[in-house]
C-alpha cells in the first residue's frame, strides 16, 4: 500500500487493515516507519470525520474528582467556600475566570475545557 492521504471510508478501512498488518514491525525498520506515517494519516482522518467535542466543564470536573479520589472539600481552595463548591457542582453558579485559573494551576486542568459554556439549573 502506497502511503497517501485518506479521503474516503474505503481508504480509511484499508489504512486500518494495513496498520494492523504492520503493528508488530521491528523498531527502526521500513515497516515501522510506514506504520508511524500511517497512524498520523489515520489520526488526521479520524479527527476530521469523528470530532470529539470538549466535555461539559462540570461533568469534566466531576470526572476528575472521581478519578483522583477528590471530595467537594478538596475543591474549596479552588472554588471557595463549601457553599460555593455546592453551587458550582449543582449548576446554580458558573465557574468564574479566577476559579478556572485556580483549577488549572492547582490541579493541572485544561482551562480551555473549563471555560466552555454549560447549562445552569434555573429556579422553578
Amino acid at each position: 500500500m502506497d502511503l497517501k492521504p485518506i479521503k474516503s471510508k474505503r481508504d480509511y478501512h484499508a489504512a486500518l487493515k494495513r496498520a494492523e498488518e504492520l503493528w508488530h514491525a521491528a523498531a527502526g525498520s521500513t515497516e515501522a516507519d510506514a506504520l508511524d506515517v500511517l497512524t498520523l494519516l489515520i489520526a488526521d482522518y479520524e479527527s476530521k470525520q469523528f470530532p470529539i467535542a470538549d466535555p461539559d466543564p462540570i461533568q469534566f470536573l466531576e470526572y476528575v474528582m472521581e478519578s483522583r479520589g477528590l471530595t467537594r472539600k478538596n475543591l474549596e481552595p479552588y472554588l471557595g467556600s463549601r457553599a460555593r463548591v455546592a453551587e458550582v457542582l449543582n449548576r446554580n453558579r458558573t465557574l468564574t475566570l479566577e476559579m478556572i485559573r485556580r483549577l488549572s494551576d492547582g490541579l493541572g486542568l485544561p482551562a480551555d475545557v473549563l471555560v466552555q459554556r454549560y447549562a445552569l439549573r434555573h429556579a422553578a
